[in-house]
Formats: C-alpha cells, structure tokens, sequence
C-alpha cells in the first residue's frame, strides 16, 4: 500500500505555524509512515519553526502586499508568479494526496495550484474574519475547518465544519501544573500573577503600557511575567532589576506560565484567543489594530460578547486601563465569571476534528 502524502502549508506568523505543525503530528499519529512536506515564505519565520519540528519545508518567493506604494508592491505579481510556479514543481514532483493550508501568502499560491490540479485541498481558518487569501480559495476548497461560529458569509456553507483551532496538547491540564510553574519562574506563591502576552514578535502599545503602569501593578502586589517581544527585549529588560518582575522575548513552557498566572493581558491572534479558552483565564484583550481587517478586534469581540473576556482598544489605554484593571482584579466574583465563561468556549478536540475531515477529503 502507499504511503500517505500530505503537504501543508501556511506561515508569516506563529498564529498560521504552529496549527500547520499540530495538524501535521496529529495526522504522523494516526498515518505514522505518512510523508510530509511544509511550504513556506521563504524569509519568514516558519523557514526556522517548521525544521525545529522536525519537518522538511520549502520555501516560496513571495510576500502579500503593503498597504503603501512600495518596490514590493511593483515586485508582487513577478513574486506571485513564481510561488505559482514553483508550487506546480512541488506538486507534481511531491504527489500529496491532500494539501492543507492555514494561511498566509505561501498557502495561498500551494492550494490556487493544488485545485488547479484536481488534488483535494482543506483550509484551516482561524480567525473569526477570513483574510483574503482564504476567501479567494474557498470556492475551490474541498473542506473549510473553522474556529468561529457564523462564517457562512464568507465561506460556503455545505463545506464549513466548526472544528476550533489546534491548540498544543500540554496545555490541556495546566491546572495541575501550578506549583510546578511557580518552582520554574521561581515565583512568590503568596502572591498573584500577571501575565502580558504581546505575540511572538511583541506589542509596542503594549509594552509601552506596561511601562507606564508598572509601579500601579505591582502596588496592587502582582507579581508581573512580561513577555515583550524579541524586537523590543533591548529596550525593556532593564526591569528584570525590579523586585516581582520578569521580561523575556519568549516563553518556552507556555503551558507552566498559563498555570502560573492568575490574569492575562493579550493581543487577540487567533491562537492566543484558543489557548486562553483552553487554559480558562481571566483575561483583558487589547488587539493590534494594525493587522488586515481588524480581524484581532473581531476575535477578541466574539469572546467578549459571550461575557468571557474584557476588551481594551489601544486608542482607550491611557483613559480606560487603570479603572478597568482595578475593578476586575479586586472583584472575586468578576474573575470567577470571566474563567468559567471563557472556558465554555475551549474547543479541546479541535485538531483530531480538522484532521477527521482531511480523512474524509482524501477518500472522496
């Protein structure tokens, strides 16, 4: 019998890699002689995360376009029409039996090919706003997994299957983790823990904010873990000299920092919103306004109108953060409602969903 051959594709950022990689163990558990290529943005960060993995990935030519008149821009159609071509070499020298995408640009030019061709293809979206590339793909797409309730509008609806977004396995029993977390970020166990996520690459606004307020944080004595971003670690790791305060670029053991923290303050990428419903903690969302569609603001809004999150605009910070902080944190019962109503809306099974319905694409 032959080996099964998936190619999977997506990438710019962690949110677009890391489902790319969950639903690719997850299918090497259940097809353990499957073979597996990656296809990537050649200068992006998947080139680095997919191999760490233990994955073979390729790389394309290619970037989406900016916003202004750039030498980029002038370069997209000649950079597109190389990611198409090169992803037809991939295609028919590789053979896959389905292509999986997760989006982002390189996804885009492997699944118009792979429909091209006649080889089934899944989108696996995990915004509560489909980006335009998923969008233009879904006409031809065999299977849309999705994370979001009420996509019908973007995507047809005999193909949506509400699966949630893949999340790591080891966060799924992060309560039991709590003390071995604080013994690892060698934290004060009398004490309660703030937790700031900007993101893999970090949040100025953010990270600005913390700055300003951090006197006000640790009066309310928490003790802070302050993940800032590898852009901006220069910048701010002089605070790890302030007694109860922590900065790294990056967390390695997200599922000890989730069991350590008792708040969470967070851009709303489509992975992070998952893992915070998983992990089930009182959380306040300030999204990035600075990504396509505003699509962070609509995540973190599907939460927060279930009554499972707060919701602060970065325009809002300087008026509305130390009221609204305040009030949450000194309110018990507040904390215990958002945890339990943000936990509501965990999809654990999510990843063994998408790859039920890789399953069924390739037998059709």
């Amino acid at each position: 019998m032959m080996a099964n051959k998936f190619i999977i594709s997506g990438g710019g950022t962690g949110g677009h890699i890391y489902p790319a990689v969950a639903i690719a163990n997850e299918l090497k558990a259940q097809f353990p002689d499957a073979m597996f290529l990656f296809v990537g943005a050649k200068d992006k960060m998947e080139m680095q995360k997919v191999p760490q993995a233990g994955y073979k990935i390729e790389g394309l030519w290619i970037a989406g376009l900016q916003r202004k008149i750039t030498v980029q821009n002038a370069l997209f159609p000649v950079k597109l029409a190389s990611s198409l071509l090169k992803s037809f070499f991939i295609l028919k020298r590789f053979k896959p039996d389905v292509v999986i995408g997760t989006g982002g640009f390189a996804s885009g030019a492997v699944l118009k090919v792979a429909s091209m061709l006649g080889i089934p293809t899944v989108i696996q979206e995990q915004n509560s706003y489909p980006g335009i590339t998923n969008k233009l793909l879904a006409k031809k797409a065999n299977s849309i997994c999705v994370a979001y309730e009420n996509l019908e509008r973007f995507f047809p609806k005999d193909k949506l299957h509400f699966t949630g977004n893949p999340v790591r396995q080891d966060l799924m029993e992060v309560a039991s983790k709590k003390e071995e977390a604080i013994a690892h970020f060698k934290l004060d166990a009398s004490k309660k823990t703030l937790l700031i996520l900007g993101g893999s690459l970090g949040a100025r606004r953010i990270n600005q904010l913390i700055e300003k307020e951090l006197d006000f944080l640790l009066q309310l004595d928490f003790q802070i873990i302050w993940q800032c971003g590898k852009h901006y670690l220069n910048e701010y790791s002089k605070y790890n000299e302030t007694e109860n305060v922590q900065v790294t670029a990056f967390i390695d053991r997200m599922d000890l920092v989730y069991a350590a923290a008792d708040v969470v303050i967070s851009r709303s990428g489509a992975s992070s919103v998952s893992e915070l419903c998983i992990v089930g903690k009182p959380t306040i969302f300030i999204p990035s306004p600075n990504v396509s569609e505003d699509h962070q603001t609509k995540n973190a809004k599907a939460i927060v109108d279930r009554g499972a999150a707060i919701l602060i605009k970065e325009s809002n910070l300087d008026d509305e953060f130390k009221i609204v902080f305040e009030a949450i944190v000194k309110d018990q019962g507040k904390l215990q409602n958002l945890t339990e109503n943000i936990k509501k809306l965990a999809k654990p099974n999510a990843t063994k969903a998408i790859v039920e319905e890789i399953k069924k694409v390739q037998k059709k």
